[in-house]
């Protein structure tokens, strides 16, 4: 009979091409999956991986079992996640795996009421950009992610995830208080910014990708992930930003804030492996995450 430990072996090194990776993945040494491998070769009477350059790549045999073995780790969690929706248990650990807003704005909200009706969880933040959220949730180290999207910058979500909206989070234009548009009473049309010196989130990140798509051939003067430091940024009177509003806890003064034609938003999502959908712990964990939304969102609007 093969052994889960050897599956969960096979899929690690397959997923992420060599021994050391899936050691770190699997948090074990990388002669323990090496010896998971040989072991599971020796068993099966086969070679399943092949060398290429300084990776591992799986032969067809290695390709047929590894996609039995997702089966079977994918069925192995579900019914864990059975057993535990069975004895109504909200314990065990939670990992959230968060984009930076999120991680300032909701993500304390929701484990300080986790804490309280639920102190049996143990619960853990790995904060992270949506990407890496999601290959996070994949590698199983994070039990639950929240990400944003963009419009016309997608998210390649893993298979075998189920995700959920908590809503729209719109942005703004912010500029320092002394600037022409500070007194402007309509909307700002995005073809009046080209010639701002501009505050933008570092490249690489959605955010960046969408500002520069919104304003072809803008570079920006500042790049600053944490948008607190956008918004002080602003306040000295240097440059503009686009900053959204779940960004927006305090707002410093000598600033002016406007509402931009046509408003920018992002989609805030939860997401979780199918397989483990039906913990307690999850669901408890995805309802606090809603509820810390709509808190924020009343408190903003």
């Amino acid at each position: 009979m093969i052994e889960l430990g050897r599956l969960r072996a096979l899929s690690a090194v397959a997923t992420y091409g060599t021994v050391f990776a899936a050691a770190d993945v699997l948090h074990c040494t990388p002669s323990a999956v090496s010896q998971h491998i040989a072991k599971l070769e020796q068993e099966t009477g086969t070679s399943l991986f092949e060398k290429d350059g300084r990776r591992l790549r799986l032969t067809e045999a290695g390709r047929l079992l590894s996609e039995h073995a997702l089966l079977v780790l994918g069925a192995v969690e579900r019914a864990e996640a059975a057993l535990a929706a069975h004895h109504g248990t909200v314990c065990g650990r939670v990992a959230i795996a968060s984009f930076p807003t999120a991680c300032r704005a909701l993500v304390p909200l929701a484990l300080k009421r986790l804490a309280k009706e639920h102190p049996q969880l143990d619960m853990a933040m790995l904060e992270a950009n949506p990407h890496q959220a999601l290959d996070l949730l994949a590698r199983g180290e994070a039990d639950i992610a929240l990400v944003d999207e963009w419009p016309g910058i997608s998210l390649e979500f893993p298979p075998g995830v189920t995700r959920t909206a908590l809503g729209e989070d719109y942005a703004d234009l912010v500029v320092p208080s002394k600037h022409p548009l500070s007194a402007r009473k309509r909307p700002v049309r995005w073809s009046e910014l080209t010639d701002e010196r501009w505050i933008a989130s570092t490249p690489g990140t959605i955010c960046y990708d969408w500002v520069t798509r919104a304003l072809p051939g803008v570079r920006p003067a500042f790049l600053v992930d944490e948008f607190e430091t956008q918004l002080n940024l602003v306040a000295t009177g240097l440059a503009v930003a686009m900053v959204p509003r779940l960004a927006r806890i305090s707002v410093p003064s000598g600033v002016t804030i406007l509402p931009l034609d046509p408003m920018p938003s992002r989609r805030i999502s939860v997401v979780w492996r199918e397989a483990s959908g039906r913990r307690p712990a999850l669901e408890v964990t995805a309802t606090a995450l809603r509820q810390a939304w709509e808190k924020r969102v009343t408190a903003s609007g």
